[in-house]
């Protein structure tokens, strides 16, 4: 009886970490992988589809910087979009079992390219990992972004 309690319970703590674990929802701050400062702050939400969209609802300013303000040589339907407001992470799914989600696209406004992204969320919930690669994820850069609510 007394294992049986055991294992109800660890059964209990395992599925509340997996259900905070599997919430990318909220709103998190952007880190530049080169400078280590913070480029914008991205508001990620759930959509009917349980795909991942994150959208930029603020630019943060840098010293030295003049801010684009739209997505100047991007694809369509990117093509001269304001930066702030755009969807720029879409499409990301969870992966069961795990604390990565997969299978999204990010776009750089600033460079007016779109990567594959996945991503990998800490286990504390708080800073996600998002690689962006052409084909194969070793190709590819990371930033850390970092939970704000």
């Amino acid at each position: 009886m007394k294992t049986l309690k055991l294992s109800l319970i660890f059964a209990g703590a395992m599925m509340s970490a997996s259900a905070f674990a599997q919430d990318l929802t909220g709103t998190w701050l952007q880190i530049d992988d080169k400078t280590g400062s913070s480029k914008a702050v991205i508001e990620i939400r759930k959509d009917s589809k349980d795909q991942f969209i994150g959208k930029i609802v603020k630019v943060t300013p840098r010293p030295g910087y003049t801010p684009q303000k739209s997505c100047n040589g991007c694809p369509a339907p990117y093509t001269n979009q304001p930066i702030l407001g755009m969807d720029v992470l879409t499409g990301l799914k969870h992966v069961e079992g795990t604390n990565n989600y997969e299978k999204g696209k990010v776009i750089d406004p600033l460079a007016g390219k779109i990567y594959d992204a996945k991503v990998r969320l800490a286990a504390n919930g708080k800073r996600l990992t998002l690689r962006g690669y052409i084909g194969v994820s070793a190709l590819g850069r990371s930033q850390t972004w970092i939970r704000q609510d």
